[in-house]
């Protein structure tokens, strides 16, 4: 993986089909064993957001490597007195290695990268998730033994999960369904984005019938309905996206070998029912463990690892 070399990853899109595939094919043998690598290196996380399975997932593969973490929290930090972001990050190149950041804006993170000289990470923005894609596609790579022709579905919002899903599934050749509450559309510029790296090759499909979406599909993913930041309008999207609940009945429209994945948190009972994510298709937990893997291998990568 010498090409990630000191480079970023703000987004899915910043690597090649060929890239994703070795990633994913490294998560695969740090996973297994069959491959142990150490890097003597300091990761810094500067989470705005809250975070669970991303900071742990972070904190134990950079561990695992052999490397140091930092906790950067803002608020006890001048990022929360309001030190311009240029600054900060002109200062933490200096004692780091490699930084996460979650946060709002992707706009933040793209400054961050800018001014700093060490690689950066999106461990997540309202725009994209790339992290979580990485260990979503290990997941149903795990299940299906290939990536190449399947169809997953997302159900729910547009949010930062259905456009980061787009990107990776195009850069894997899989075909991908965003179902969507009309007024809730993922970034039509990323759907473009997508469209392009799928070049015809592949469906990249967004539309507001759930049903039609998730027919015949390998993969049913959903995220919760509010995601942070949103909370003020959680009551108000309920009605809203009722219709667009992973329910046994909706997954009976997919095929009988699919899985269901969810990002976590879930709201049980709402973009999910508790028959499902406990039910024997639900791989919830397994992709909750890939985040480990899938980052130790991005790590690795980009910190050249030995």
């Amino acid at each position: 993986m010498a090409a990630l070399l000191g480079r970023d990853l703000l987004s899915l899109a910043d690597i090649s089909p060929t890239e994703l595939q070795e990633l994913l094919q490294l998560a695969t043998q740090l996973k297994s064993q069959q491959l142990k690598l150490q890097c003597n290196k300091v990761l810094g996380l500067l989470f705005s957001k809250a975070s669970t399975r991303t900071r742990v997932s972070f904190t134990v593969a950079m561990y695992q490597l052999g490397g140091q973490v930092i906790d950067l929290n803002p608020n006890v930090t001048q990022v929360s007195r309001g030190e311009p972001l240029q600054d900060t990050a002109r200062v933490l190149e200096r004692y780091l290695d490699i930084l996460a950041i979650r946060t709002f804006a992707q706009q933040d993170l793209e400054t961050f990268a800018h001014y700093a000289k060490i690689p950066v990470i999106n461990a997540l923005t309202d725009a994209e998730h790339p992290c979580q894609v990485l260990a979503d596609l290990l997941t149903i790579q795990e299940t299906f033994n290939s990536l190449a022709g399947l169809t997953l579905t997302y159900v729910g919002d547009g949010n930062n999960m259905a456009n980061s899903l787009m990107l990776g599934c195009a850069l894997v050749g899989m075909n991908v369904r965003i179902a969507t509450p009309s007024g809730y559309e993922p970034d039509s510029k990323i759907v473009e984005q997508a469209r392009a790296i799928a070049n015809n090759k592949t469906e990249v499909l967004v539309t507001h019938d759930p049903e039609l979406a998730a027919k015949g599909s390998a993969v049913l993913y959903t995220d919760v309905w509010a995601s942070m930041g949103q909370e003020a309008e959680a009551d108000n999207r309920m009605p809203i996206f009722q219709p667009y609940q992973i329910s046994e009945q909706l997954l009976s429209l997919a095929q009988p070998e699919a899985i269901v994945l969810h990002c976590l948190p879930a709201h049980r009972g709402e973009e999910i029912t508790e028959a499902v994510i406990e039910g024997s298709q639900s791989r919830v937990w397994e992709q909750a463990e890939n985040r480990l893997h899938a980052q130790k291998a991005l790590l690795a990568s980009i910190l050249g690892a030995e």
